[in-house]
């Protein structure tokens, strides 16, 4: 793997990294609301508009992104963000022929009621290869939230594009498709359609998932690999120092899981479900914080950095869009 080239740079806060029909990205700023468009040829920055009623305070903000399956005839942009009360989905419609700021329609809420909190909102949503919306949460940090089956905490969710549950999900009437999660910040499929997720540990290990409907987690009875039965082990684990990740993505024949904490990338050369071998890092300490990773058209990878979250050391050009070259 090896870094391209600097998309761009001097972005506030970047959580969300969607990739749009065509190549362009978006990308949400958790602190400010805002959700810009990104030219994948020259980097230009161009404000879609904003998310009202965003409550921008420790973790929270306007977080995870996610393009419609649907996009070439809908043209519908999902978001998921934190008010004063929740976390919550929104759609809004995307129209780039209206003016710079005034591109996204009025938001339609989908879904509402995910716990929030000034730390563990989760916040990653993506669209799986059954074009059902899947949502990652966190337990708020209120950890009997995590087995609490009433709560929409600590879970990942599978709803309809309409915010409904979603045909074949554990339990027909609810949205949630596994329990027992800390905080989950990154989803993402194989070529075999495998769903996998990331999760921040607490004190002892962070997490690589392969997410079944039904199994159960673990958190907070175990972390890491415990062996304990009823509980799901994690494929890879790494120590919080280490990792602490966020946005996962599948290129090349592995998972790409990018690094706070860590501020480093990981690879986790896969063959089926099992690790083939160990995971290898890059950019260590390099770029800082590394939020979000997502797979391009070409086999290559997008990386935002995370340096002006609060926790991170910001220099001049933060926070920027990296472009990866897969080997």
């Amino acid at each position: 793997m090896k870094v391209e080239r600097t998309l761009t740079t001097k972005l506030k806060s970047p959580w969300g990294l969607a990739p749009l029909p065509g190549g362009d990205l978006l990308v949400s700023s958790r602190d400010t609301g805002k959700i810009f468009k990104v030219s994948a040829d020259s980097g230009k920055k161009t404000e879609l508009g904003s998310v009202p009623g965003v409550s921008a305070a420790g973790e929270g903000g306007l977080l995870g992104l996610a393009v419609s399956s649907d996009f070439g005839a809908d043209h519908m942009v999902y978001a998921y963000y934190t008010t004063d009360s929740d976390n919550r989905i929104v759609r809004m419609m995307y129209d780039d022929k209206r003016p710079a700021g005034d591109q996204l329609g009025a938001p339609d809420t989908i879904f509402k009621g995910i716990p929030k909190g000034t730390i563990h909102n989760g916040g990653r949503i993506a669209f799986g290869p059954d074009k059902m919306l899947y949502a990652g949460t966190g337990e708020s940090g209120d950890r009997g939230l995590a087995q609490d089956m009433d709560s929409f905490g600590g879970k990942i969710l599978r709803m309809t594009p309409d915010g409904e549950p979603a045909p074949r999900n554990p339990d027909a009437q609810s949205v949630v498709y596994s329990p027992g999660h800390r905080n989950v910040q990154g989803l993402a499929w194989d070529t075999d359609k495998r769903l996998w997720a990331s999760e921040f540990g607490q004190d002892t290990w962070d997490e690589l998932n392969l997410i079944e409907p039904g199994k159960n987690y673990g958190w907070p009875e175990v972390e890491g690999k415990a062996g304990k039965k009823g509980f799901a082990d994690p494929l890879e684990q790494w120590k919080p120092k280490d990792a602490s990740p966020s946005g996962i993505a599948f290129a090349k024949g592995s998972i790409w899981m990018a690094g706070l904490r860590g501020e480093r990338l990981w690879r986790i050369p896969l063959k089926g479900d099992k690790a083939v071998a160990k995971p290898q890092s890059f950019l260590d300490g390099k770029y800082g914080r590394l939020r979000s990773v997502v797979a391009a058209d070409d086999g290559g990878l997008w990386l935002t950095t995370s340096n002006t979250d609060g926790r991170g050391k910001p220099g001049p050009e933060d926070d920027r869009i990296l472009r990866l070259e897969v080997r």
